[in-house]
């Protein structure tokens, strides 16, 4: 198995406590909201959200995939971070065992929020996952997070 590791950082103008609240602990509610041309739905399989807990994430048809299911494996309010991994999904077409995501929130220097986000990508044996489809994932999940950002900025009371 190999292992293709990303970091990425992303800014938002929403409060940090904001920010960890909706990407985290309401995540399964906001998306569908936020994101109707991409989030069809979020259900819980297994928990409530709590480390141990698995969701399915099913997507409207024509946005690359239809599902993907993750079992969260941490969460720090106090610290502000985020663990979980992707443990199933259409995507990984027998290429991609698990993808796992750190996750943690800082306040910016603005009042905003700095996110950091290392990726990690799990091949199935000796499969070689190609950038690009790394990128078109990262790209795909960079979209979701400013279209929330941008629905809760519409809506201060959410």
């Amino acid at each position: 198995m190999g292992v293709f590791t990303h970091e990425m950082e992303v800014t938002s103008a929403l409060p940090t406590a904001r920010a960890f609240k909706a990407f985290v602990l309401e995540s399964d509610t906001i998306f569908p909201k936020a994101v109707p041309h991409a989030i069809k739905g979020v259900e819980y399989l297994q928990g409530t959200g709590a480390p141990g807990s698995i969701r399915k994430v099913t997507f409207v048809q024509g946005w690359g995939f239809e599902y993907l299911k993750e079992k969260v494996d941490a969460i720090d309010p106090d610290n502000l971070s985020y663990t979980y991994t992707v443990i199933e999904s259409d995507i990984f077409k027998n290429m991609i065992e698990k993808i796992s995501y750190e996750t943690k929130f800082s306040a910016a220097p603005n009042g905003g929020t700095i996110v950091n986000v290392t990726t990690k990508f799990y091949s199935v044996g000796d499969v070689e996952i190609k950038e690009e489809a790394i990128k078109d994932s990262l790209q795909k999940r960079s979209q979701v997070f400013k279209a929330v950002e941008e629905y809760l900025l519409a809506n201060p009371d959410v």
